[in-house]
């Protein structure tokens, strides 16, 4: 459901180490999920609002199976994002990363054709209809940190944005303490199969009402 690792592009790098940087419910028969399985949890850690402080988590389980799916999946968390949200997006190879981050720039209306960011790092998706861009970032290869956020020299102002980044776990939880974790699992071994477990973990007061957002 998404490009392999190594498909080719180019637009923005990072600038050399030291450089300056410069909800609505979902429509009837469209519904990519299974009633949701949710509980709350907590996600352990400091935050920037006090040393050892353990932000509360609320999660939200889905099922989806099909990359159409996958895709309207986003655009109905399009719905619920803001400027300054964080979204931070795991699984593996093909698990549907990108698809559902397609999806995502539908709901937002933003220009440009989503895609893999793999060579480019990131990319910034303006909107066509006055909200927030989307900053679409492959962190694979970043060590981790707003220092190498910066370091992009992204053309755009990030708490103006709304900020998706694909293999982010630890290396951009400082850019706020307040993030939704899209987890993307999918059946192992040689198989076709499109079915996809999709855990969402809203951190932080921002996504205290995650499960009534999405209906």
């Amino acid at each position: 459901m998404e490009a392999p690792h190594n498909s080719p592009a180019a637009e923005t790098a990072p600038k050399p180490a030291g450089t300056d940087p410069a909800s609505a419910p979902n429509p009837a028969g469209t519904d990519p999920a299974s009633a949701p399985a949710s509980t709350a949890s907590a996600e352990h850690g400091g935050s920037a609002g006090g040393a050892g402080a353990v932000p509360e988590a609320v999660t939200v389980a889905l099922t989806v199976t099909s990359p159409e799916q996958m895709q309207e999946l986003g655009r109905r968390l399009a719905r619920v994002l803001a400027p300054g949200d964080l979204v931070m997006l795991t699984g593996e190879l093909g698990a549907g990363k990108t698809t559902l981050t397609r999806g995502l720039g539908e709901g937002l209306g933003v220009r440009g054709a989503v895609t893999s960011p793999t060579f480019v790092i990131a990319r910034v998706h303006p909107s066509l209809s006055g909200g927030p861009a989307l900053v679409h970032v492959d962190a694979y290869r970043l060590g981790g940190g707003l220092d190498e956020m910066e370091d992009l020299d992204l053309d755009v102002s990030l708490p103006e944005s709304v900020v998706v980044v694909e293999w982010g776990d630890g290396k951009v939880e400082e850019l706020s303490d307040d993030r939704l974790r899209v987890l993307i699992d999918r059946a192992t071994g040689d198989t076709d199969d499109e079915r996809r477990e999709v855990t969402l973990v809203g951190i932080g007061a921002r996504w205290a009402g995650l499960r009534e957002a999405l209906g």
